[in-house]
């Protein structure tokens, strides 16, 4: 799909016609986090992929707007775009955050939402990711080398049990060379913690089934904040995941996906 934002890349698995499912990834990720747990999800659901404009293989480019006001009117326009009236939701970290707006700011309805680790409540945001935003500009002009070292030691940091190289590869690759470098950074410098206060006080409000899976072992958000969070959404559940850390999908790929097939109707 063309957006004023970029070219959005996405696919579809599984049976037409089968209950519709949309995952939702996070930052600094795409698409790819979801792959084993869209498998298993396609044997009796129709699942939607996609990456977020400036993110995996969707555009990126300079002065690109990637925040979260952005990307969550980008997902209420492509559930416009597949026709998609009341799918079932599964996000992971900022795009719980999209997912959240997109449904109390843009009109976007589901029949039942999942969140993982999402990014939610304030305060978030690492000490990282407030140096890299207050200067964007001179991480931008890192020597490749050490762009790649940054990266990796920063996306393998989501991990309590430490990532496979090629899965760890698969991830730090689109963010590497022109345009990656500055789309990484540029992600980074546009997070906004105004873009969860405008929702935050809303989350009463939110009247569908909600499950909000989170790993107990998250370095990035801590578990503390799925008890806040479940505490704040009427009906939500929280389902704790053992041994996992911020990237469930890659540390406990089954028990997320067995606690996923329980939550979401058929």
């Amino acid at each position: 799909m063309t957006h004023t934002f970029g070219d959005v890349r996405w696919r579809r698995l599984g049976e037409p016609g089968g209950t519709p499912v949309v995952l939702c990834h996070g930052t600094p990720f795409s698409s790819y986090v979801w792959r084993a747990v869209a498998r298993v999800l396609a044997r009796h659901h129709e699942v939607y992929l996609w990456d977020m404009p400036g993110y995996g293989s969707s555009a990126m480019f300079d002065g690109q707007d990637v925040s979260l006001a952005a990307q969550g009117r980008v997902f209420a326009d492509l559930l416009d775009h597949w026709g998609l009236t009341e799918p079932l939701v599964v996000a992971h970290d900022f795009g719980g955050a999209v997912s959240l707006r997109a449904h109390l700011l843009h009109g976007a309805d589901y029949r039942a939402l999942a969140l993982v680790d999402p990014v939610a409540l304030a305060p978030w945001g690492s000490p990282f990711f407030r140096l890299v935003g207050e200067h964007a500009e001179v991480f931008e002009q890192l020597p490749p080398a050490l762009h790649r070292a940054l990266v990796r030691e920063y996306v393998g940091s989501a991990s309590a049990k430490g990532l496979h190289p090629d899965v760890l590869d698969q991830l730090v690759q689109p963010w590497l060379g022109e345009p990656g470098q500055g789309a990484f950074y540029r992600q980074i410098a546009q997070s906004d913690q105004r873009f969860t206060d405008e929702v935050q006080t809303r989350y009463p409000e939110i009247d569908l089934p909600v499950l909000i899976c989170w790993g107990e072992q998250d370095s990035w958000i801590p578990i503390e904040k799925g008890h806040e969070l479940a505490g704040l959404i009427p009906g939500a559940r929280l389902e704790p995941i053992a041994g996992a850390g911020h990237l469930v999908q890659e540390d406990a790929p089954a028990e997320l996906t067995a606690a996923l097939l329980d939550f979401l109707p058929r």
